[in-house]
């Protein structure tokens, strides 16, 4: 089901704040009049970001007068915050052990996501703790809408009457709205970065650009630990915020799409089969097609969903038989605790960039493309090649409690039945492969 991206709720001086740095960033006449008509967040203006429109009032003074600054206050804030929130990404000395920077889980060579193949990533303040989860990419996040349990069109995308159920949110259970919430959480989490607000103001007082820290946010704000470790997640979802590194869309597929390049034969059948309804039925969460108004698509729609990944029996956390990672309804998210209906769903991951990738679902279980896709045409025609074995039977949605098998996706590929034909089969699985290839960034065309 498409679903589109939903403006965000915040209080009115942060609203201000985020448009003036959207519109900042803003680098077309269409986001520029996103700015010009009161978008209230970077999302908004992104989604508008490669279009083209007539801009009737300047965005950057409409920001300015926003925010209570001038237009070049208004630019000056910005570039200093994007320019800190970068040196911010890669300095391991915000970390518990000094080894680990926010790049180091989320590399910009892979798409923003980790360099290596481990399933989850090596944290704490020893280096040798481990999660729960895969690092997730942070790039395209600037359209995702905050959470929602029952999320409609906007009245502009689709039918607004629809409910597309629970949507949004960053991170795999959608538990924060905003990119500083986001970095909050690893920064703080004892078997990842293993800080503490305190340690990393301690650490950015002593970083060579702590002068620059305050010309950015002002001589004092060194004298309160709180208040600096909320200006570095302000920095933080700034740099996070900047188009051509983290949103610039320059893939084979966009280039396809602007009728600047061809795909190859493999890349067309795989993109049919991505989108077909009783194939591969992809484009179904991870949509394919630009918007309404034109913008991008996002090879997501940001919903909310059970798809029975199996068990990682690798990782260190599910070595107690007893314990179940269920998504939104916890344990890393507490506030749909005890609801049912929430458990086992995590969001759906955007897929541009996925061939960077080295691991994959909430988990790490998968190590490749065509695994992933493998599982999806044969989860339910061959599982015992996902799921243990015993006594001749197939322990089917092992990571996921029977009680909560009623929210699992059961739309195709996910229709059939043991024995059936699967959905694709060996040359169509790497069709669809050869297409999800076209979708990383840094394409450019043969001369």
């Amino acid at each position: 089901m498409v679903r589109a991206a939903a403006r965000q709720g915040a209080t009115t001086a942060t609203k201000r704040m985020r448009l003036a740095t959207a519109c900042v960033l803003a680098t077309t006449a269409m986001a520029l009049a996103a700015c010009d008509a009161g978008a209230p967040d970077a999302g908004a203006v992104a989604a508008a970001a490669h279009s083209s429109a007539p801009v009737a009032v300047s965005a950057v003074q409409v920001a300015a007068h926003e925010a209570g600054q001038s237009r070049a206050q208004v630019y000056e804030s910005v570039r200093q915050m994007t320019a800190l929130g970068k040196q911010l990404f890669f300095d391991a000395s915000l970390s518990g052990s000094g080894k680990l920077a926010c790049a180091s889980c989320h590399s910009p060579e892979h798409g923003f996501s980790p360099a290596n193949a481990l399933s989850v990533q090596l944290g704490g303040n020893d280096m040798h703790r481990t999660g729960m989860r895969a690092a997730p990419t942070l790039k395209y996040l600037q359209a995702v809408p905050a959470f929602a349990e029952h999320y409609h069109e906007s009245d502009d995308e689709g039918d607004e009457s629809v409910d597309a159920g629970p949507t949004g949110g960053l991170t795999w259970d959608g538990r924060v709205d905003r990119g500083g919430e986001q970095a909050r959480i690893p920064l703080l989490s004892p078997f990842e970065m293993g800080s503490t607000p305190a340690g990393v103001a301690a650490a950015v007082k002593a970083a060579p650009y702590a002068g620059a820290f305050r010309a950015a946010f002002g001589e004092h704000i060194f004298e309160s630990d709180d208040a600096t470790f909320s200006a570095v997640l302000q920095a933080l979802e700034t740099f996070e915020q900047t188009p051509e590194v983290f949103y610039p869309y320059t893939s084979k597929y966009d280039a396809y799409l602007a009728g600047k390049a061809q795909l190859t034969q493999a890349e067309l059948r795989g993109l049919q089969l991505f989108n077909d309804e009783k194939k591969g039925n992809c484009a179904s969460c991870h949509i394919s097609q630009r918007t309404m108004d034109g913008a991008p698509p996002q090879f997501s729609d940001f919903g909310l969903i059970a798809i029975g990944v199996p068990r990682n029996r690798a990782l260190s956390v599910n070595r107690d038989p007893h314990f179940y990672d269920l998504g939104a309804c916890g344990p890393e998210r507490t506030d749909l605790k005890g609801r049912a209906e929430f458990c086992g769903i995590f969001r759906t991951p955007t897929l541009r960039n996925v061939a960077l990738k080295k691991s994959f679902f909430h988990n790490g279980i998968y190590h490749s493309l065509d695994q992933v896709v493998r599982f999806y045409a044969e989860r339910d025609t061959n599982p015992d090649k996902f799921y243990p074995v015993v006594k001749g039977k197939v322990q089917k949605f092992d990571d996921l409690p029977q009680r909560y098998w009623a929210n699992l996706n059961t739309e195709p590929p996910f229709d059939r039945k043991p024995g059936e034909k699967p959905a694709l089969d060996e040359a169509e699985i790497k069709d669809v492969v050869a297409f999800l290839n076209t979708l990383t960034d840094g394409y450019k065309a043969a001369n």
